[in-house]
Order: structure tokens, then sequence, then C-alpha cells
């Protein structure tokens, strides 16, 4: 397909999104579907452009003066893609499958008009009702947090220490363009894609189907690490979901001590069996029932509790959830969050531990949930998230924010990773 045909795909996806309020995931595999004709560069070129123009949705109306998926597909190549005006004149003259180009008044207003005159909400790419929910989490600095969660993110793998170390899956990933990552000591990270390109399929490779590595963010690496207690014990990843905190306190602990995962949703429990058999995780049982969890209230060195969130801090990857998402959405995972976590407290040994982990960056799912826990419950008490940080990643704890040093907040302009909160209280004996 040439780039017109790509773009009146993108187009005809991001209007199929707009209108029946899908995710874009489901969207772009209807398309797909319908299309086989499509290679897989077509594929992977078609879905750069609809999440970027996602990503980018309120900026590029802006500086077109134009709303709509075309506006913003079209946005979407010149500010992410390389493309301009006259590039892609160009590019989709004399092509019959190409979307009607870019108007005079269109060009006009992209040549005028520039991103810093445009109001903060639109700079920032983000719905206006967000907006109090940004400042109070990042103050000053929430326009450039939410531009860094409108921006293309890296892909970023956990070695698994059981099998393998990152100097080896550096080399046996050396033509990905993959490298160390900053902070968490087993993360590889392969950067942004440029241009309409797309990420190297690293799950093909030998080394994924031996368990030498797992996709998992940088930021999602450190929350598993700050909650994790010194030295192996009982634990229990109570949101396990697919499995990726556990896998990573597996490989932390070198299969030992015991970890139980449980998720109330069978569905994304699911995958974590052949996870487990591919990483060689022995030390892990896991739970698909919650009456088989009472034998462990009372007895845990640490509960995970990797709540269920808005995922505002994932917008990079799923910038049609930042769409979608509602205030009212965001009171009903609140009210969630409380129940869950206040559950989870039971299955704490005097003691032990419990960390309570988001992917979002609104402090009413974070700094404010905690302060009402501890309200709730005495008997536990919040560990300084600063200290805790420097004394697990030396150095490096200049780089997060820390609200009353409660908990630690991980975003993509602050730590570069996606955004994660994360908090962990002890139970006093």
């Amino acid at each position: 397909m040439r780039l017109g045909g790509r773009l009146q795909a993108a187009i005809d996806i991001l209007a199929d999104i707009e209108s029946r309020k899908r995710p874009a995931a489901d969207a772009m595999k209807d398309w797909g579907l319908a299309h086989r004709f499509a290679g897989s560069g077509d594929r992977a070129a078609i879905g750069t452009i609809v999440y970027d123009a996602l990503r980018l949705k309120r900026s590029t109306a802006w500086r077109l003066d134009a709303e709509g998926p075309r506006a913003n597909a079209f946005g979407a190549l010149m500010a992410c893609a390389g493309e301009t005006p006259d590039s892609l004149a160009t590019a989709l003259a004399g092509d019959n499958f190409a979307p009607p180009p870019l108007t005079d008044e269109e060009c006009a207003a992209w040549a005028e008009r520039e991103l810093a005159d445009a109001p903060d909400a639109v700079r920032a790419d983000v719905p206006d009702w967000t907006v109090p929910h940004l400042e109070e989490a990042f103050g000053a600095d929430w326009i450039a947090e939410g531009a860094a969660l409108a921006a293309r993110p890296p892909f970023d793998l956990r070695v698994n220490a059981l099998k393998s170390n990152r100097e080896r899956v550096l080399k046996e990933l050396a033509d990905t363009g993959a490298i160390a990552a900053v902070l968490a000591p087993q993360a590889i990270r392969i950067p942004p894609i440029a241009g309409l390109g797309r990420h190297p399929n690293v799950q093909a490779e030998p080394a994924f189907a031996k368990g030498w590595y797992e996709v998992q963010d940088e930021g999602s690496q450190i929350v598993a690490m700050l909650a994790a207690p010194d030295h192996p014990g009982q634990i229990l990843d109570y949101c396990a979901g697919a499995g990726g905190k556990t896998l990573a306190l597996a490989g932390a602990f070198a299969n030992k001590g015991q970890i139980f995962a449980f998720d109330a949703d069978k569905a994304r429990l699911s995958p974590i069996f052949d996870r487990l058999k591919r990483a060689g995780a022995h030390n892990v049982q896991v739970i698909a029932r919650p009456a088989q969890l009472a034998p462990l209230d009372g007895r845990m060195d640490l509960v995970l509790v990797d709540a269920p969130c808005t995922g505002a801090g994932t917008w990079r990857r799923r910038p049609d959830a930042k769409w979608r998402l509602s205030d009212r959405q965001l009171e009903t995972r609140i009210a969630e969050q409380a129940t869950i976590l206040a559950a989870a407290a039971g299955f704490v040994r005097p003691g032990g531990r419990l960390a309570y982990v988001t992917c979002s960056v609104f402090a009413g799912e974070n700094d404010r949930q905690i302060q009402a826990f501890l309200a709730a419950h005495p008997g536990f008490v919040a560990l300084d998230m600063r200290a805790e940080w420097e004394r697990k990643l030396p150095g490096t704890s200049r780089r997060a924010r820390f609200p009353d040093h409660a908990g630690a907040l991980l975003s993509p302009a602050l730590t570069g990773t996606d955004g994660f909160y994360v908090a962990v209280f002890v139970r006093r004996g």
C-alpha cells in the first residue's frame, strides 16, 4: 500500500473508534480481518498513524484548526512521522486510494499556529476534566507531564534472572537496538519507533521462547522492587492479572519462598500458567477461587495489591482510553480500590508488608487513597518511600516524586517509564 491508502485506512479506523466508542485494538483487528491483502508492514504503519493520532488528538486538531479523524491522521503524520503539508501533497498526488488533501486553510493554520500558544489542556493533549487531577499530582509541571503521556513509548523488557542475565540478553538482541535501561537493574529498553516503523518482534526470538526475558515496562519492574521485602517469604499477589509482577518477584528471589498468585477475574489470570512454565518459576501457586485464600489469612510477609485503576499512567500505550475515560469511571475505580485494599490487609502478618500499586497518576487513586486507608486502619504505618527508593536504587531518587514521602510516583517525564504509583505499609506487630 502507498501512503495514501495507509492514511485513508487510518482515518477509517479512527472514525470507527469514535463512532462506536470502542478500543483501538478491536477496531484495528476488525480492519485487518476485512482487508487481508494488507501486509504486516502496512498494518504496522496504519497502526502507528492511528495511535499517534489518538495520542495527539487535541494538539493536531488545534494546529490544523480542524476536528475529526481526518485532521488527526494528517496531523499525526506531520507531528510524528516527519511529513509536511508539501511532502504530503506530493505523496498523495495521483493516489486513487488517498483521502482528499489538506485544504489551503489547513495548511495555513499548520504553518501559522505554534503549539506553545495553545490552551494548556491542548498543549498537554488531555481532556479538560482531567486537568485538576493532573495539577493535583504534578503541580506546575502538569502540562509537560500530559505531553509526555502523549509521546511514543519505548518497548521494555525484564531479564529473567532465573535463566539469564542482562549482558547475555543484550547480546542476543543486539540487532534490535536494545540497550540497558537506566533505573531497574534487569530492564532492557528498545527506544520508541521512528517514522512509520515498528518495534522488532522480540516475542518471536528463540531467547523469548527459552524464557530469558519478559515484556514489562521498567516502571512496573521498579514498583515490584520497591514493594518486595528484603528476603524471600510468603507473598500474596492479590491482583495478579497475567502475572507480570509475580514473575518479577519469583526471579528476584531466585525461586525461594512461596508466591500465591490470585485474581478475581479468571480470564485475566489464565495467561500466567504458560508464562510461569516458560520462565521456570517454580515457587508460584496460582489461586483461582477466593475460598482458597482463607488459609493465608494473617500469614503473609507481603501482600501486593496491583489495584484496578483508570490506567492514566499508560496513555502512551493506550491513548484511546484517555478519551473514553470519565470522571464517573474514576470515582468507580476509587471505590473499588478502597474495597480491595481493605480486604487484602487481612492477609498481612504482624510485621509484614502491604504494597499498593496503580498504573495511574491521579492523586485520587494514589495519595488520597492511601491517606484514607491509613485513617481507617491504624494498625498499619506507611514506609518512607523516598528512603526505600534510595536504599534499593541508590542515587536515583531525584528522578521520582514522593508526595508526603508515603508514596512514590513515576511518570514518562520523571522516570522515563509509564506512570506508576506505589506505597508500602507495615502492619504493626
